[in-house]
């Protein structure tokens, strides 16, 4: 049975084709279910004979294999993209290699097209295509007969247009055919309501050089010293502190859910190891290791949606559209600080469940940019995110050139943007050398203080 918002999602898409349009939008929450709506659509467009083929594209393997589970098991069907399947499952990474006998399929079958998390790709007159928007503009937008664009946060932090997305003229404001929002989705008991517990510090030191000065806040240290977010993020007391907060919490919540999950977000494959460690012998919980440089990653993920080990420390395995309902409490301690990497990273506790409680929380330090993103939650697309603005010379001619190689890179080569746009800097006077957002390497000592909390409580009304 679908909710009644992917009923109406599917009407108008339904509506949308029906009248003569081809590209249809939805922008839904994360956590609301965009996987099985767009399934749902699949079956209905394969059963009234509309289309031949459905073909899926979204950022990474993991999300790929629920994607193909899902419609499998809704269309019924065969979606292995082998001989005599109705379909199949493609990572945005593939895009460069299909060969002339891929590209065919399109013009020999009717095709419809579900692009999942289409913010990844860019695609716009001025030249700031990644290769995974020109490949769409190229061989898919003309060809097929149906296409599906779906994301949770419809943005992109370079403010380049997301390929097959509307704008509207002059303005720049991004079109959706339908918007699901999180106040909708928290009202309609399909996501939880999230809270935000924000650490911060008093009574910082940082010893640089002969020197020591103090800070009263994160936000301070962060704005006066040479100390960089790294420092916070791999000092073992500001870990074992967050560790301490979000263990707690869930063991609350595992006294109603026994087999209630938590995720942590770690900032590198060294950052993970010492996360889990400090999990495993300090607190004692039961824990897994995720990441693209372990063993079977994608098995790893699949056992821990269904055992009873209460943590998985990722890095860059589970921050978008992997769906794992029983995780209910989230350490993010990722050196990369956007809205939209944060607004996924929450999505991963929203999705609900048939268990008693449904709490969700998400537990980060204090740090300027986290702030005002836990500050503005309850906007579905935030204001500074609705726009997008053409490249300016003057921009580029003052722009750091590592942030300018970056970007080309971003463009060229068609790499996650979180993972490239997003780095966490050096100290100001380092700024000429790119960091990478790997293991610390501070100039400056840092000892942090006594901890307090603030509580982040959205859509409490």
């Amino acid at each position: 049975m679908l909710r009644r918002w992917q009923q109406a999602c599917e009407k108008a898409a339904e509506n949308k084709y029906n009248s003569g349009g081809s590209h249809f939008f939805c922008q839904a929450t994360p956590g609301a279910g965009k996987t099985v709506f767009a399934a749902t659509l699949a079956k209905r467009l394969l059963d009234q004979n509309q289309v031949d083929l459905v073909l899926c594209f979204a950022p990474s393997r993991t999300v790929c294999e629920g994607i193909r589970h899902t419609f499998s098991m809704i269309t019924g069907s065969d979606f292995s993209g082998g001989f005599g399947a109705i379909g199949g499952v493609y990572t945005y990474q593939t895009l460069s290699f299909k060969n002339d006998e891929f590209w065919q399929r399109f013009k020999r079958y009717r095709v419809f097209v579900v692009f999942d998390e289409i913010h990844h790709c860019a695609a716009d007159e001025h030249g700031r295509s990644n290769v995974w928007g020109q490949q769409i503009v190229a061989n898919i937008q003309k060809l097929a007969t149906y296409t599906l664009a779906l994301s949770g946060t419809p943005w992109r932090t370079d403010s380049v247009p997301i390929a097959m997305a509307e704008y509207t003229n002059p303005e720049g404001e991004l079109i959706c055919d339908y918007q699901y929002g999180l106040q909708q989705a928290v009202d309609d008991s399909v996501c939880r309501r999230p809270r935000i517990v924000l650490a911060d510090s008093e009574h910082l030191l940082v010893k640089e050089g002969s020197s020591q000065r103090s800070f009263s806040s994160i936000k301070s240290l962060l704005s006066d010293s040479t100390a960089s977010y790294q420092s916070v993020i791999h000092s073992p007391r500001a870990i074992d502190y967050l560790l301490t907060e979000s263990c707690k919490k869930l063991a609350e919540i595992r006294k109603s859910v026994p087999d209630a999950g938590g995720l942590v977000v770690a900032a590198s494959v060294s950052h993970a190891k010492q996360i889990k460690k400090a999990l495993a012998e300090k607190h004692g919980q039961s824990v897994v290791i995720v990441t693209y440089h372990h063993d079977k990653p994608l098995q790893t993920i699949e056992q821990f949606k269904s055992a009873n080990t209460q943590w998985i420390v990722s890095v860059g395995m589970i921050s978008e559209g992997t769906d794992i309902p029983r995780l209910q409490v989230c350490c993010h301690m990722s050196a990369v600080k956007t809205e939209l990497y944060f607004r996924q990273v929450l999505g991963r506790i929203l999705r609900v469940n048939g268990s008693a409680n449904q709490e969700a929380w998400l537990y980060t330090f204090a740090e300027e940019n986290l702030v005002t993103f836990a500050e503005r939650i309850e906007q579905d697309i935030p204001e500074t995110c609705l726009h997008i603005r053409p490249p300016s010379d003057e921009e580029h001619e003052h722009e750091p050139t590592c942030e300018r190689e970056n970007k080309s890179l971003q463009f060229t080569c068609g790499l996650a943007e979180e993972l490239l746009s997003n780095l966490e800097w050096l100290p100001r006077e380092k700024a000429s050398n790119c960091h990478t957002g790997g293991d610390s390497n501070d100039l400056a000592e840092l000892k942090l203080g006594r901890f307090r909390q603030r509580v982040i409580e959205a859509f409490c009304y």
